[in-house]
């Protein structure tokens, strides 16, 4: 905790560039909750979040990190009235938590009645970097900061099942024909024409290659990476495998009000099956050992993190 000279006299940019971080862990504020149902996800929340800083402090005490920090909460979206920042982790449950937060704002009466256009491109909600640096850093200590995770593995595999099994004008003509063109061999015309139709091992191939032909995208980038969990102090960690409780949870620590619930909604394809454990299984037979255990080392820190079992 710096001293009150040492706050005025440092812009809040300074305090985050070469900090040993993790910041402290403030106890979660309660006072909201009403009713004795959620002693088990409280329980289960306190031990995320312990577990989660003691990782923190292990990892970082090697390790001084320097991260500029408008880039740090480029992914942190913000609900004002109710005092909430939600990190994004695309294929966690993102698109009904934007819902929520729209809900929560005043901006829809109801979560059911947006679409998914709406959700992701209708621009309603801000983002923490559009923010100065005093309004980032007033936010960044006195909201109440959330981010929701998912198996790391499922989470890949939920991401190429959308957006590459599945008609695409984004991901088949950027992703899919960049993919095509690198990593398959004979590759006929029309697939190179359109990018359909990547099959799983070429996609991991894409993800494994230091010299990938286009970059990375948030849908598969690791969650270390997308909301940094090192640095910036989140108060609740959801996980997807617990996604209602957790969130309907939340949405009492912040006052909600207590007719709104977190969907249960697929947000599209839902006639697909969820991408389960065994639905995984399948996808990773398609890998060779070697290729697998490279995937999985390339999520590793979030594997360790948030405390997820290896595959």
């Amino acid at each position: 905790q710096l001293s009150d000279q040492q706050k005025m006299s440092e812009s809040p940019l300074s305090q985050f560039r070469g900090v040993y971080l993790p910041p402290a862990l403030h106890p979660l504020n309660k006072t909201l909750v009403k009713g004795g149902k959620w002693k088990d996800v409280d329980s289960a929340q306190e031990k995320r979040r312990s577990f989660l800083h003691d990782f923190c402090k292990k990892y970082n005490s090697r390790k001084k990190l320097r991260t500029h920090l408008v880039h740090l909460v480029s992914r942190i979206y913000v609900e004002d009235r109710h005092k909430v920042l939600y990190c994004e982790v695309p294929k966690a449950g993102c698109s009904n938590w934007k819902r929520v937060l729209m809900v929560l704002n005043g901006l829809a009466a109801s979560a059911h009645n947006i679409s998914h256009d709406d959700v992701h491109y209708g621009k309603h909600l801000r983002k923490l970097d559009s923010y100065d640096l005093k309004g980032i850093y007033t936010r960044l200590n006195t909201y109440t900061k959330t981010i929701f995770v998912r198996d790391p593995m499922e989470r890949l595999v939920s991401a190429f099942r959308d957006k590459f099994e599945h008609p695409n004008s984004y991901y088949h003509p950027v992703f899919g024909k960049a993919i095509i063109k690198k990593y398959r061999h004979n590759a006929n015309e029309e697939a190179m024409k359109t990018g359909s139709g990547v099959k799983f091992k070429e996609f991991i191939q894409y993800l494994l290659d230091s010299h990938r032909p286009v970059g990375m995208d948030i849908h598969w980038e690791q969650v270390s990476k997308l909301c940094y969990p090192c640095l910036i102090n989140y108060d609740f960690i959801g996980k997807f495998e617990t996604l209602e409780e957790d969130a309907n949870y939340f949405l009492q620590l912040v006052g909600a009000p207590a007719k709104l619930k977190f969907p249960k909604f697929k947000d599209r394809h839902s006639s697909d099956e969820r991408t389960s454990a065994e639905v995984v299984r399948q996808y990773l037979k398609e890998l060779s050992k070697e290729e697998r255990q490279l995937t999985y080392d390339f999520y590793y820190l979030d594997y360790l993190m948030f405390n997820y079992t290896s595959p």
